[in-house]
C-alpha cells in the first residue's frame, strides 16, 4: 500500500493510517515497513507511525524499544525527522527518557537536513520544558542555529530559544 507513485506525495499513508486503527495487530506489519529495503515505503511508514502516534501514542507502547534502537539506527533523515516526532507523543519510562534525548542530540549533530533539524530541536524543547539541566545545554545550541542560513531553521530556533526563556 505504500509503494509506488510519485516518491514525494504520502500515497497510502491515509489508508495504512486508517487499517492500523481499525486493527492495532496490524501496527506490527506498518512497523516492519521502517526496514523495507524501499527508503520511500520507509519514509511513508515513519509518517504513517508519527501520525498515529498523535492519535493514539498507546499503540506504539510495544514498540518504544525498538524505536530507541533499531529505529534510531536507521540512517535516513525523513525517519529520524518522524522519529523526534514520535518519542514526543509516547509515554517514556524515566529510563527511556535519556536515550531518547540521546537519540535527538547525535541527529543534531548527524543531519544536515533542514527538516530533522527544526523537528529534532522541536522535540528537544519539548523534553526540556520540566528539565532544568537541558534547558541549559539547549540555550547555546539554539542561539548556534539561530545563525542557520535556512530561515526556517534559524525562525525554529529564535521560537524555541524565546519559549525556553519565558519557561518558569
Amino acid at each position: 500500500m505504500l509503494s509506488g507513485g510519485d516518491p514525494r506525495s504520502l500515497r497510502g499513508v491515509e489508508q495504512v493510517i486508517a487499517a492500523a486503527l481499525a486493527d492495532p495487530g496490524a501496527l506490527e506489519a506498518l512497523f516492519e515497513c521502517l526496514f523495507c529495503d524501499d527508503a520511500v515505503v520507509r519514509m511513508r511508514a515513519g509518517d504513517a507511525l508519527e501520525k498515529i502516534a498523535r492519535i493514539r501514542p498507546e499503540l506504539l507502547a510495544p514498540f518504544t524499544r525498538r524505536l530507541l534502537s533499531d529505529v534510531a539506527d536507521v540512517d535516513q533523515p525523513s525517519i529520524q525527522w518522524h522519529l523526534a516526532q514520535i518519542l514526543t507523543e509516547i509515554e517514556l519510562t524515566p529510563q527511556q527518557r535519556p536515550a531518547a534525548i540521546a537519540i535527538l542530540r547525535r541527529n543534531l549533530e548527524r543531519y544536515e537536513d533542514w527538516i530533522v533539524l527544526n523537528l529534532t530541536l522541536q522535540a528537544l524543547a519539548h523534553f526540556a520544558r520540566d528539565d532544568p539541566a537541558l534547558q541549559r545545554e539547549l540555550v547555546p545550541i539554539l542561539r548556534r542555529h539561530q545563525a542557520d542560513t535556512r530561515k526556517s531553521v534559524a525562525k525554529r530556533a529564535t521560537r524555541l530559544l524565546a519559549q525556553l526563556q519565558q519557561a518558569p
